[in-house]
């Protein structure tokens, strides 16, 4: 039996129908859904990013200060949407010219305080769950950069099923942010490896860099390299 699975098996006509019963039953409790005769646990959608923003602080931290060692002076970079690129802003460097684009609405405010940085905010319609934009016009505005370095925010990663997101508008802009940037880095913590979101957003080969944390597990790197992942471990949490 696979960690994190329930199989239910019949033994008898009898046992079949209960168990028919009892897959009925924890379905409308929203607790699984069907697999080929099996029950897999639902992975939890996204929280909103007010709450985001205040769970696993100090490892966000960690990974932002790593991922901010890689910007180059004088890039055009964009951050997306995201709790731990937020945390991004307080380690960029200073006096290196930098271009932000970001269709975050926190970030962008973060970004607007003791900043020296030419800022730009991609409009359109503010997705509260996601928090920030990115509808048509936000993609629109997107389409039209030529980005030298962007930071994905991801919502799980997975060597099989690659970068995904909950929300199938925010897959979509993701995608359009990949094809848009020369490099592009996704930034995740431990507790979104090894899972998956509902919407496709990249093939791990096709991101250039993860940064995750300082003690990931072991397997899960190796899973990841064998799926084409170039990977950087974050500083340990201060």
């Amino acid at each position: 039996m696979l960690a994190g699975h329930t199989l239910i098996e019949s033994k008898n006509d009898h046992q079949s129908r209960r168990n028919c019963e009892f897959r009925r039953a924890i379905a409308a409790a929203g607790r699984c859904r069907r697999v080929y005769g099996g029950a897999l646990p639902l992975l939890a959608s996204s929280v909103p990013m007010s709450v985001r923003m205040d769970t696993r602080h100090r490892q966000k931290q960690a990974l932002a200060q790593t991922a901010a060692t890689m910007i180059e002076p004088g890039e055009f970079i964009f951050l997306d949407s995201g709790s731990t690129n937020l945390a991004l802003i307080d380690f960029l460097p200073k006096g290196y010219d930098l271009t932000l684009a970001t269709n975050s609405i926190d970030i962008a405010g973060a970004a607007l305080r003791g900043q020296d940085l030419k800022l730009i905010m991609l409009g359109g319609t503010v997705d509260l769950a996601v928090g920030g934009c990115v509808d048509a016009t936000a993609i629109g505005s997107l389409a039209q950069m030529n980005i030298d370095r962007s930071f994905i925010g991801v919502c799980s990663v997975s060597p099989t099923f690659g970068l995904s997101a909950f929300d199938i508008a925010d897959a979509t802009f993701k995608r359009a942010l990949v094809a848009a940037s020369g490099y592009t880095i996704a930034l995740a913590t431990t507790d979104k490896l090894e899972v998956r979101a509902p919407h496709r957003v990249s093939e791990i080969n096709e991101i250039d860099c993860l940064v995750l944390e300082h003690d990931a597990p072991i397997s899960h790197l190796d899973d990841l390299v064998r799926a084409g992942a170039s990977i950087v471990k974050a500083l340990q949490p201060f």
